[in-house]
């Protein structure tokens, strides 16, 4: 013969205390987080040009050159010797064939020339340098 308790019935209400508090775990960790990613890119030094037209940043790779001699290809820090293997496989992954070179002032144009050749070798369809409009 089987007894009944009243008193102990199934509970079916969701718990909420537990996901609120790793909801609230989880974005003070990316608040943590968030100031070092933006001080991990790199900056650039940019020259000026006194005419030039304002690009769109779609469907652009690009390509950063920094004084310290740092690449970067789409915000991924590289060895300038593997810069014909990266491009390669960004060319082959999307449809992005834009190559944009972002280069700091004090950069050797022999380098810049490196990069603007490999571009065109891979078959980018059109290559640009940035610049720093003219106050």
């Amino acid at each position: 013969m089987r007894v009944h308790n009243v008193n102990k019935k199934i509970i079916a209400e969701i718990n909420m205390i537990p996901l609120i508090d790793i909801s609230l775990i989880l974005l003070i960790i990316f608040m943590v987080i968030t100031p070092f990613l933006v001080q991990s890119q790199i900056q650039v030094n940019l020259p000026k040009a006194s005419t030039g037209t304002k690009g769109g940043d779609e469907d652009v790779l690009k390509v950063q050159l920094a004084a310290d001699g740092t690449l970067t290809v789409d915000g991924r820090r590289i060895k300038f010797q593997r810069l014909e293997k990266e491009l390669t496989l960004r060319f082959s992954k999307s449809y992005k064939k834009t190559v944009l070179v972002e280069a700091d002032r004090t950069v050797p144009v022999e380098r810049v020339v490196t990069v603007l050749d490999i571009a065109k070798k891979l078959g980018a369809g059109k290559i640009g340098i940035a610049v720093k409009p003219e106050d």
